[in-house]
């Protein structure tokens, strides 16, 4: 007689009975009554698994509701087999590429001799919801390495065969979809009918496949223009076209023949030359009137700090003295700083900020006056007065970075034409393969993973609990001005996840299995696995990644 096992559910806080090689589907199906929702996917003693994983020793089972995070990437995933398995019957020989996430869809091209048009958009989408109608399975595979390069090969995505031969794993995990083959950074939904909700549309020169609305998940979301977005990531993909390092088994090929040295140098040579080109058209419009005060803006770990120092650098070498100002310092006292959803005082509202002080200080200062600066002492949690003054005097430029630096708000008193906005993100422009982008979110949580725990004692576990926090405060702060910015600065270096892998890995290690901040420490661990070591020992002191790993030649 068979022992029998049990498997813990979190979501009834309620031990199940099974036998041993039942899927989590199908112990999903005996609690299904009791749930509110149907789950795209579960976590499985916290790794994110598909509802098809089985299960045949004691565990602890927890189903994610569609809006978090983890699911909604499942359903993105799988809708991207979904998109590629039309066009794989509908245009044959066509080559899809899902290059990044951008105006709240995720933008794909076509590398071939069909021209994207209505009339494609539409014929994809029907063939999409007939595929859908037939509830087809996404069937789980795992094969020898060799043996998934060859099927990889045989259907021209030689992208993923590449990254194969430099990965070095003995086996490898492939999904079938109705006889086409695919891999996902992740896991997929258990079949076609679970992806009710999208839309395609044309985008630019490809199209913006558009997944569910976080806000109302039963309608397809709605594309957000961004032509300056648009801009930034299509200028450094074409960059990556033209050093040769287009996704990431093109990046480890370079390591191992030895060519990563070149590749640091041009791309710290092409960040020196967009931050410069920056500084002259700031001088310039200095000279013509305007642009005494810069605003640097982006979300967290974005490398706003070097590049702001940078920028100082260029302006100087420009003829004008750039003097900084700190936001931090005309924060409200804190009896009057407004307080999040949980009661935490919320230190990333606009309104955390004394704006008729802060725009009172900057006129005056644009009217010749002399300011009187005020600190802020965050233990006390009060603003006050040092005797630190300064004055505007000929060739001066006012330089402020701080997440508000985009919002008309912060500066509403101030003459547009008296203020110049730099935008500063890491626009991931760097591939996994030709399905599966660099989210430019995971690329700032690793560098915030390792700066927090190097230089604020912060352990990647706190660092990843908070994370959600300061996506929202993002959303909600940042995001929507993006395109108020007079010119946008992409701090993501193509070298980068190389060089801080071996960082990474070592702090996320440290992330206990029994914490739930651990199937996030997992996936990115997963995801830096795909990666070959670049060490850092030619990257330059001056260079963006210096603020996180250490070693710059600022003073931070």
């Amino acid at each position: 007689m068979s022992k029998q096992l049990k498997v813990y559910c979190k979501n009834i806080e309620e031990y199940i009975n099974f036998e041993g090689g039942e899927t989590v589907g199908e112990i999903y199906s005996q609690i299904a009554s009791r749930l509110d929702f149907v789950p795209f996917c579960c976590r499985v003693n916290n790794k994110t698994e598909d509802l098809n994983f089985q299960l045949f020793a004691p565990k602890v089972v927890e189903f994610l509701h569609p809006s978090n995070e983890s699911a909604r990437r499942v359903y993105i995933h799988s809708l991207c087999m979904l998109l590629y398995r039309a066009l794989y019957e509908l245009y044959p020989g066509e080559r899809l590429v899902i290059e990044h996430s951008l105006s709240r869809g995720y933008y794909c091209r076509l590398l071939g001799d069909v021209k994207p048009s209505e009339e494609m958009a539409e014929r994809l989408k029907e063939k999409m919801r007939e595929l859908l109608a037939k509830n087809l399975p996404f069937e789980r595979k795992e094969r020898l390495r060799n043996d998934v390069i060859d099927i990889f090969k045989r259907q021209n995505l030689d992208d993923k065969a590449r990254l194969l031969k430099t990965v070095h794993e003995l086996y490898e995990v492939f999904y079938r979809l109705d006889g086409v083959n695919d891999s996902y950074y992740g896991p997929l939904v258990p079949s076609t009918g679970y992806l009710e909700v999208f839309d395609l549309q044309l985008h630019e020169d490809g199209m913006l496949l558009l997944g569910p609305d976080p806000s109302n998940l039963s309608q397809a979301q709605q594309p957000l223009p961004q032509p300056k977005m648009f801009h930034a990531f299509q200028e450094h993909l074409q960059f990556n076209k033209i050093i040769g390092v287009d996704n990431v088994g093109e990046l480890n090929e370079a390591v191992e023949h030895r060519r990563t040295a070149d590749l640091i140098n041009v791309a710290e040579a092409l960040h020196d030359k967009k931050i410069a080109s920056i500084a002259d058209e700031i001088a310039a419009r200095y000279h013509e009137g305007g642009a005494r005060i810069v605003l640097v803006a982006g979300p967290s770990s974005s490398g706003k700090t070097t590049t702001t120092k940078r920028l100082a650098i260029y302006l100087m070498t420009n003829l004008l003295v750039p003097r900084m100002i700190s936001l931090d310092n005309y924060f409200v006292d804190r009896t009057r700083t407004p307080r999040d959803e949980s009661g935490d005082y919320d230190y990333e509202s606009l309104y955390a900020l004394d704006l008729e002080a802060f725009n009172k200080d900057l006129n005056d200062l644009l009217d010749g006056k002399e300011v009187s600066l005020p600190t802020y002492n965050f233990e006390t949690g009060t603003r006050m007065y040092k005797g630190d003054k300064i004055k505007l005097g000929d060739n001066i430029v006012l330089l402020i970075e701080g997440i508000h630096g985009l919002n008309p708000q912060l500066t509403a008193s101030i003459e547009e034409k008296m203020k110049y906005r730099v935008y500063v993100s890491a626009l991931t422009t760097l591939s996994i393969d030709d399905h599966n982008w660099i989210p430019t979110t995971d690329n700032r949580l690793l560098r915030r993973i390792i700066r927090d725990y190097k230089y604020r004692g912060t352990s990647a576990i706190e660092t990843i609990r908070r994370w959600p926090s300061v996506r929202r405060g993002e959303e909600k702060w940042i995001f929507p001005f993006q395109e108020n910015a007079d010119s946008t600065f992409n701090s993501s270096l193509i070298f980068e996840l190389g060089v801080i892998k071996d960082y990474a890995m070592n702090v996320l290690r440290g992330v206990p299995h029994d914490a739930p901040e651990y199937s996030e420490a997992y996936r990115l661990m997963k995801f830096l696995s795909f990666f070959s070591p670049i060490g850092e020992r030619i990257i330059p002191p001056t260079s963006l990644l210096r603020e996180f790993l250490g070693g710059s030649s600022f003073h931070y």
